[in-house]
């Protein structure tokens, strides 16, 4: 990851800071010969595109530099903006690629304290449309003595970042709860059990028995953004098995979780039913085995592969 998520339930295809903690790996002994710097490199290609690095000898890991290779037109970004951006990591020392998000979707990118320096430090202040190389040493990168042995990243290489700054939002806080215009439920829901305000469960008396469909029915309409495909989206949620008389999950008496949404990382009904949706909304869905957990239910959380699982959910942001 580009950077780390405090959150109960991150996910992210990039560079995480966690991996601070793992023992270095790759060229620790590098040559102590100097190295060349970014103008020993060659980096080709439109903005958008994977980039074509050639290397002419290893690089330097004790100067960093940063080069604007494609000049942005667009909105200037600023410290604490989210960006979309697609990036390509090489080591400098092997002088081979360690990683390239090209071939799959542009990354939601939050520059905060938790991002690689060097590359907030490169992308602040950049246009929109702009292309940035940027030549670290893993010690700047990725903490003191540490690497990167996911990558293949020692302490003693350098690392060379192109990154392609595709477009920008400001960050907006999660909200604190739903925020909307509140709706009518559906006839077949289960009722919210709360305590001091706190959802602590879902009451199936009035509930109609699961119909085998995935559903969904609004209590709040949120008026915030809509939900798209690839964000990440900030929730409270509870989530019981029909009839049972305790949620099997919740994070109303915890923190707020993040997820990936749209793309897998959650089960079949949440990326079908919460996409498209607005910020501010809180939501009860009914989820089939198939479009759950499937037919080897959650041992874990004590889901069988027949039971039906309802959640509430609040959407309380998106990035």
């Amino acid at each position: 990851m580009l950077r780390a998520r405090s959150r109960q339930a991150a996910a992210s295809g990039l560079l995480v800071l966690s991996l601070l903690g793992l023992a270095a790996c790759g060229s620790e002994e590098a040559d102590p010969t100097p190295g060349a710097g970014l103008d020993s490199v060659t980096i080709e290609g439109d903005h958008g595109k994977a980039p074509k690095v050639t290397f002419d000898g290893r690089l330097d890991p004790d100067d960093g530099e940063t080069q604007v290779l494609i000049e942005g037109d667009g909105e200037t970004v600023e410290d604490g903006d989210t960006v979309s951006a697609h990036y390509w990591i090489g080591n400098g020392f092997t002088e081979k690629e360690a990683e390239s998000t090209y071939e799959a979707e542009p990354q939601s990118i939050e520059l905060s304290k938790d991002i690689i320096k060097p590359l907030r430090d490169a992308m602040v202040g950049q246009q929109v449309g702009a292309r940035v190389a940027v030549l670290s040493s893993a010690d700047d990168a990725f903490g003191e003595g540490v690497g990167n042995p996911q990558l293949g990243i020692g302490n003693k290489d350098a690392v060379l970042f192109v990154v392609d700054i595709l477009d920008r939002s400001e960050t907006i806080p999660p909200l604190d709860g739903p925020q909307g215009e509140e709706k009518e439920p559906a006839g077949w829901a289960p009722s919210l059990i709360e305590e001091d305000g706190v959802i602590t469960g879902l009451d199936f008396s009035t509930a109609h028995e699961p119909t085998g469909e995935l559903i969904a029915t609004t209590l709040i309409k949120g008026d915030g953004a809509v939900v798209k495909k690839g964000q990440t989206i900030t929730v409270d949620y509870l989530g019981q098995v029909y009839n049972a008389e305790a949620p099997f999950d919740e994070s109303y008496t915890k923190e707020p979780a993040e997820f990936p949404i749209g793309v897998g990382s959650v089960v079949k009904g949440w990326d079908e039913r919460l996409v498209g949706r607005t910020v501010g909304s809180r939501v009860i869905l009914e989820i089939p085995p198939a479009k759950g957990y499937g037919k080897a239910g959650n041992e874990q959380a004590g889901i069988k592969g027949t039971d039906t699982l309802f959640f509430v959910i609040d959407i309380l942001g998106a990035s």
